[in-house]
């Protein structure tokens, strides 16, 4: 099999994957919870993603890396990875939590999209093997990584339920 196919086939079954774990029982925990629990847990798993400044360290990835992939990805995860890290540190003061909720979530989305247009531009897949030790992240970290931004978006926008 072609590293293009293995790669695509990881990044699919990533999504599979998550989508299944989730719908089992994250999101009904989520779904549990008030919205600030909800936010908090999303935004504690969002709090690691300085992880992604490993695309900068030199022997993880290939030297052969495009920049224009590896410096955005490892800026846009940090950016993220600070913002949800505010939000949890603010989330007695209401006003900055939320803020700050909807800006790790809208940084962190944007991240990805724009690292999965660098990664078609750079036809990734067919160069999946440049990622080294970094080739986790994108088939296994990233799906999860969408899929809670997806949800967040959602528990921002859902009614407030309210005590039966």
């Amino acid at each position: 099999m072609s590293t293009e196919f293995l790669f695509q086939t990881h990044l699919v079954l990533g999504y599979v994957a998550w989508l299944l774990c989730l719908s089992a029982y994250g999101l009904p925990w989520l779904r549990s919870m008030d919205r600030v629990a909800s936010q908090r847990a999303i935004a504690t798993l969002h709090s690691f993603r300085f992880f992604g400044l490993v695309f900068l360290v030199p022997g993880v990835v290939s030297p052969d890396l495009p920049a224009s992939f590896a410096v955005f990805a490892a800026y846009g995860d940090f950016a993220t990875g600070v913002l949800a890290m505010l939000a949890l540190l603010t989330v007695r003061i209401p006003r900055l939590f939320w803020a700050f909720v909807v800006a790790f979530n809208l940084v962190g989305i944007v991240d990805l999209i724009v690292d999965y247009y660098h990664a078609v531009q750079i036809d990734l897949p067919v160069r999946a093997g440049e990622l080294g030790a970094t080739y986790a992240i994108p088939v296994i970290y990233v799906p999860l990584l969408m899929i809670t931004h997806i949800a967040a978006f959602y528990f921002l926008v859902r009614p407030r339920q309210t005590a039966a």
